[in-house]
């Protein structure tokens, strides 16, 4: 308290001779400033007990082990135990696909099929009788510490089904019917992977089946908008990457409903689009105008900002003169084949997508010119409004250019008229029977289950599609649906622990598309009100906006390439939640992680992280002052996996290490090197209480032992 009230006393004295405008000598407040540190050091070495523990620490130094942390070795090592973990997660996925393809090859349609199902929406559910609702029945549900403290059941999984999507009727019905043997390999896959979190399989018909099964909560409306195939997991699993101009027709016919048809079937490609595909919006009446003129002549990446821009622009769409689809086509296929000659774009399907009310002009010289006799780019058409006078024409422009034709009259068409896109490109793969695992970008399905928990989870998914093997169906490539798995990346962080990483050390993850999985600089969330929410844009950050240093994106590159390497900057940190700027010199070491699109990157601070000390005590000196009343650890950190074992799920992290030292839990799985270190540091700072005791007796005016009888224990 002298400190503060003599820093106060000074500082009243500088304001009022400031105040009276008197001038003071550069060297009066250099001894001011000398003064303040004095007794700031002089303070924080009385009460933080820092000399005792520099005395402790010299006394055990014979038993101390001096290490160098090799920064690229431990990189690899991380990374293989994330390739590990992930390759656990794809097993998992390809046993739920084969299972799935086999079931379906057994299973003969049966039009008049009755099946009753666990609906998510329906169980335990009762009308005014009572009785259980049609689709209901008694769903046993019990908390779960794993799957977020949700009530789960692990040996059933339930059926979802869009609102929109009559749920008897006979696709569905018999799609459940198939997917039914999913539960076996569910609970299976469970068993051999206890991380294992939510288990899904998407139909193609729009059922969604979930393990474990759960109670679906409904909107404030009471609706279910969720539909799995409208999921980037669904889309990214169903497709390849794509190149897709999108055409609008914005003459004056096409006002009122149909241009917010035509918005609306935008909007919803827009939607099933992701960063590994490339996109360009094209509106037409009597000239050609791109919706966002900086983007004329080219493709952009499909990413979350550049859709929502797009999405913006395309509601200030106006209709105005007469609709010349002619030179549209001649501009979107221009632009597709250029980006292909140049390498650019997706190098993979490329499609055009006429939204229309209808076709007059002589069109075929441009398909002729442009797209015949190979049909690489493939044209999908559109009909808006409920008026067929120009059907075939616009049927005519598909279907000669290997594309779909569909009819939207309403609205309500929308949705399931634009999926049908989806199923027309996944043909060649389904044909070649083209099994692509695919991992998505991170994050937040705050849609799923409509429960705070969920919604702040950050997660990547895998995912992988599944095919009709029947004989009569190949030709025709039938895709069936879309397996998956949840990764929360927090777990998957937890293999790259922060003890080895050193004070300001970090470890990250990022896409092959250069945006961040993982970063501690990566913020997803902002407060609105009492309420948490996502931000727009926040799984498409790239790495270059959090290590800005890297201003030659050297780094960035690196890693999206998957290269394996070190680069040193120099960086400013913040500390003390931005209060505090600090100069560093950072070591980057990165590798990719193997099966996958991401690459992970450690960070070790020159004078911080390159070094390690490895001290050793007894078990028992250890746990002594580790169970002390005063003592307890960082439960957020992982000393012992307690969430393999279902058995183990009850211990915190204290009570799992503490049984496995005393060899009460010996199968639980814990980090050695970290319990070693724990029980150093325990016996280490095990003096401190009694320093603090004394210090704060000796301020209440009690007696304050001397020095000597605390140190006493060191020797």
């Amino acid at each position: 308290m002298k400190g503060i009230t003599l820093l106060w006393v000074l500082f009243s004295s500088w304001s009022i001779q400031t105040q009276a405008q008197m001038r003071i000598s550069p060297e009066t407040v250099q001894q001011w400033a000398n003064a303040f540190g004095k007794q700031i050091v002089a303070l924080s070495n009385r009460y933080s007990g820092a000399q005792l523990l520099q005395k402790k620490y010299k006394d055990v130094e014979p038993i101390i082990k001096m290490v160098e942390v090799d920064g690229l070795k431990m990189v690899k090592e991380f990374a293989e135990e994330m390739e590990n973990m992930l390759g656990r997660k794809m097993k998992s996925v390809k046993r739920m696909a084969e299972i799935a393809e086999d079931a379906d090859f057994y299973h003969e349609y049966n039009a008049t099929l009755e099946f009753d199902y666990f609906n998510s929406m329906m169980i335990n559910e009762v009308d005014e009788d009572g009785n259980n609702v049609d689709l209901g029945g008694e769903f046993p549900l019990e908390e779960n510490e794993h799957f977020n403290k949700l009530p789960v059941n692990t040996q059933q999984s339930v059926i979802q089904v869009p609102t929109n999507v009559y749920n008897k009727d006979p696709d569905i019905l018999n799609g459940v019917f198939m997917s039914e043997a999913l539960n076996d390999v569910f609970i299976s896959n469970f068993e051999k992977d206890p991380t294992l979190t939510w288990q899904y399989f998407g139909s193609s018909t729009g059922f969604f089946r979930l393990y474990p099964g759960i109670k679906w909560t409904p909107d404030e409306n009471g609706v279910v908008t969720f539909d799995g195939r409208n999921r980037n997991w669904y889309i990214q699993a169903a497709t390849s990457p794509k190149d897709i101009i999108i055409v609008v027709d914005i003459s004056g016919s096409m006002k009122g409903l149909r241009l917010t048809i035509a918005k609306h079937t935008i909007n919803t490609i827009l939607d099933t689009l992701g960063e590994n595909d490339f996109v360009n919006v094209i509106a037409y009446s009597d000239y050609v105008r791109y919706v966002e003129p900086c983007f004329k002549g080219t493709l952009v990446q499909a990413d979350l900002d550049n859709r929502e821009h797009f999405k913006l622009l395309v509601e200030g769409l106006q209709v105005k003169g007469e609709g010349k689809v002619k030179k549209a086509m001649k501009e979107s296929f221009k632009i597709l084949n250029e980006a292909a000659a140049e390498g650019r774009g997706s190098l993979c399907n490329q499609a055009i997508m006429l939204i229309t009310d209808g076709a007059m002009e002589d069109f075929q010289k441009v398909f002729e010119e442009f797209n015949w006799p190979d049909r690489k780019v493939r044209v999908f058409s559109y009909l808006i409004g409920r008026e067929l006078t120009f059907a075939d024409n616009v049927k005519w422009i598909a279907c000669n250019n290997k594309g779909y034709y569909t009819h939207i009259s309403t609205l309500a068409d929308v949705q399931e008229n634009v999926m049908e896109y989806l199923h027309v490109l996944s043909r060649p793969m389904v044909i070649d029977h083209d099994h692509d695992i695919i991992w998505t970008e991170a994050y937040m399905d705050s849609v799923l289950f409509n429960t705070q928990a969920e919604s702040l989870l950050l997660m990547t998914s895998v995912a992988m599609p599944v095919f009709s093997k029947k004989e009569e169906t190949l030709s025709h490539g039938i895709l069936l649906g879309v397996v998956g798995t949840d990764v929360p990346l927090k777990e998957l962080m937890r293999l790259a622990p922060r003890y080895k990483l050193g004070v300001h050390g970090y470890a990250f993850l990022n896409t092959n598309n250069g945006y961040i999985l993982s970063h501690p600089d990566l913020r997803p969330l902002y407060k609105d009100g009492k309420k948490l929410r996502p931000k727009p844009n926040y799984n498409s950050v790239d790495l270059s906006e959090v290590e800005w240093e890297d201003t030659e994106f050297t780094l960035r590159t690196a890693m999206v390439r998957g290269e394996s390497g070190t680069i040193s900057l120099d960086v400013r940190a913040t500390v003390e939640k931005g209060r505090r700027v600090v100069f560093l010199k950072n070591e980057y070491f990165y590798t990719t992680i193997n099966e996958t699109p991401f690459s992970l990157g450690i960070v070790l601070t020159n004078g911080h992280g390159k070094n390690a000390f490895i001290g050793n005590v007894s078990v028992e000196e250890g746990l002594h002052d580790l169970t002390a009343s005063d003592v307890t650890i960082a439960n957020e950190w992982t000393y012992c996996e307690t969430d393999i074992d279902p058995h183990h799920r009850k211990f915190t992290q204290f009570q799992a290490v503490v049984r496995y030292l005393l060899g009460k839990e010996p199968d639980l799985e814990c980090d050695e090197r970290l319990l070693q270190q724990t029980l150093f540091d325990a016996v280490i700072t095990a003096p401190m209480e009694a320093y603090w005791t004394a210090l704060l007796l000796n301020a209440s005016g009690y007696y304050f032992p001397p020095t000597h009888s605390i140190t006493d224990k060191f020797h």
